[in-house]
């Protein structure tokens, strides 16, 4: 009863908050955001705390189906002639992005304030570089469809965001197995990397198949679009639960399901776009604002240090992985020197990440500091990347005036 109760406040305040946020020109997941700080703790207290530590469905809910919209942009015939390139920058701009943001935090450690000991000095840094080089899908991909954006570069820059993804959800998998060793042992046992890509190859192995099954049960129904959207939605969840049951990597294998659906089956498209018409907004809604309630306003003033550092280091490192990519590609100019500008944005992919650590029992101690400036820092990538990746997209790219 209470939980319908505060899904439906959320619902109600999300539909003005919508209003509102359009209003002044603002992206809908940032008025999520603010919604989810003024209901939650941090806020008014409107939401008890049992419903935030028992929200964990609606997180593996949301971040099933946006891995899948987002592995969904890797299509090979839409790509086929930029996939050595864009693999190449995505690689490139995740491994700067993960450098930079390490060594300065690592460098800075004694100026940033944490609260917990030096002995987690190494584990945070990598940490929270793992994080960073995940970026926001779902905020490109709505300033994309605002202005109707189109051509090579336009092109470019989905296909790097859904390899980027990849990437980082790959990275992380490593980088928390790394830092479970130092935290045990100090010392790598080789036996964890073997499981770590055991664990890899499984998870990709489960997409394939969800997507395989999928297409499968969509033909059974290939006359009944409706029917087909539910069946491919329900598959998704099992993908989703089938790997987490398995402790392999969800958001991987649902990412995979998304990129072998989508170059698969010639009608997926027609499955997306009704997640785009009907679900997208409820999904992001939910969890939005969900993710906000974890935030800690008190605690975030006592380190806006770390948040600076974070911000600034990200999109350097993105920028100068992008370039260094690009040229080693033979990429055009344009993406070389302006692509990593657009990859500001970051949110739902790296909040995930944050909130898997709360669960983790090596983690107690940093987990909630990690995940109040993610989230902290996700109101200022929210705020302000939408407009950077506006402004590139309509300088560099092709789009279509708003008439």
């Amino acid at each position: 009863m209470q939980i319908l109760l505060i899904i439906g406040l959320i619902f109600v305040l999300g539909s003005f908050m919508k209003v509102f946020v359009q209003n002044l020109g603002i992206l809908n997941v940032v008025g999520y955001l603010i919604l989810g700080v003024i209901i939650g703790p941090s806020g008014f207290n409107l939401v008890p705390k049992e419903f935030i530590q028992g929200s964990s469905f609606i997180i593996d809910l949301s971040l099933s189906l946006i891995s899948v919209l987002v592995g969904a942009n890797l299509r090979y015939d839409i790509l086929k002639d930029m996939l050595k390139q864009i693999f190449a920058i995505s690689f490139f701009e995740a491994i700067f992005t993960f450098l930079f943001i390490s060594i300065s935090f690592y460098t800075m450690f004694d100026f940033l304030n944490f609260s917990f000991n030096n002995e987690y000095r190494i584990i945070a840094s990598i940490l929270f570089g793992g994080l960073a080089t995940a970026t926001a899908p779902a905020t490109i991909l709505a300033v994309s469809h605002e202005i109707k954006a189109k051509g090579k570069f336009n092109s470019f820059l989905l296909g790097i965001v859904a390899m980027d993804n990849a990437f980082a959800l790959i990275f992380f998998s490593f980088i928390v197995i790394i830092s479970k060793t130092f935290i045990d042992s100090s010392s790598i046992d080789t036996h964890l990397f073997f499981n770590i890509i055991k664990n890899v190859v499984l998870s990709v192995i489960v997409g394939i198949a969800g997507a395989f099954i999928s297409e499968i049960i969509d033909r059974v129904f290939k006359k009944n679009q409706g029917v087909k959207t539910t069946s491919t939605l329900g598959m998704i969840f099992i993908t989703f639960s089938v790997s987490q049951y398995f402790s392999l990597e969800p958001l991987l294998a649902s990412l995979v399901m998304g990129i072998v659906a989508s170059n698969l089956s010639k009608n997926f498209f027609l499955v997306k776009k009704e997640f785009d018409n009907h679900l997208k907004d409820i999904i992001f809604l939910l969890f939005f604002t969900v993710s906000a309630m974890h935030l800690n306003i008190s605690f975030l003033t006592q380190m806006p240090l770390a948040i600076i550092v974070y911000v600034l280091f990200r999109i350097i490192g993105k920028i100068v992985g992008v370039w260094i990519g690009s040229k080693l590609s033979n990429a055009d100019d344009n993406i070389g020197k302006h692509l990593g500008i657009a990859l500001f944005p970051q949110a739902g992919i790296a909040i995930g990440l944050a909130l898997s650590l709360q669960d983790m029992s090596d983690f107690e101690t940093i987990a909630p500091i990690i995940l109040n400036i993610i989230i902290a820092t996700t109101l200022i990538h929210e705020l302000i990347g939408p407009f950077l990746t506006k402004l590139i997209l309509i300088k560099y790219g092709k789009y279509t005036k708003n008439k």
